[in-house]
């Protein structure tokens, strides 16, 4: 996807990790501009939730934008079957799959991102601009 839309990117790979605090440690890199992936149940539906990694989620605020009754976190499996990855490997693109994405804003003050592309031990970063024009996502707070 980002070759065909000749977006500048890096790739780096690295031990595997787990957490954002570890991904930020491999990488070097401040944990905020590493982009937490949140595959959440919300009502009936799946949704990503995409958060600087040195936030949580605020599950009401992320209620309150999309006019949730209830939301949960997906199971390992549920991750696996929609995502195609482990829990802590999910990427910030759910267009990929066909689900909606809402990326937090403090996100994208940095300039730049780092995620997982789906599995742990790779990282890649890119321009938050060129991001955004790929991931087709809502933005808003939904961070605390």
């Amino acid at each position: 996807m980002l070759d065909a839309r000749q977006i500048e990117y890096e790739i780096t790979e690295h031990e595997p990790v787990y957490t954002s605090e570890q991904a930020s440690g491999v990488i070097n890199q401040p944990i905020d501009s590493g982009a937490k992936s949140l595959l959440l149940k919300a009502d009936n539906d799946f949704v990503l939730a995409v958060l600087p990694g040195g936030k949580k989620l605020s599950s009401k605020k992320l209620k309150d934008f999309l006019g949730l009754k209830k939301s949960r976190f997906a199971t390992p499996q549920e991750v696996k079957e929609i995502m195609g990855c482990e829990t802590g490997a999910c990427y910030p693109l759910g267009r990929i799959v066909g689900i909606k994405t809402i990326v937090d804003n403090a996100l994208l003050e940095n300039g730049e991102i780092s995620f997982n592309p789906g599995l742990h031990d790779k990282t890649i970063r890119l321009k938050s601009r060129d991001y955004l024009l790929i991931a087709g996502a809502e933005t808003t707070d939904i961070s605390e």
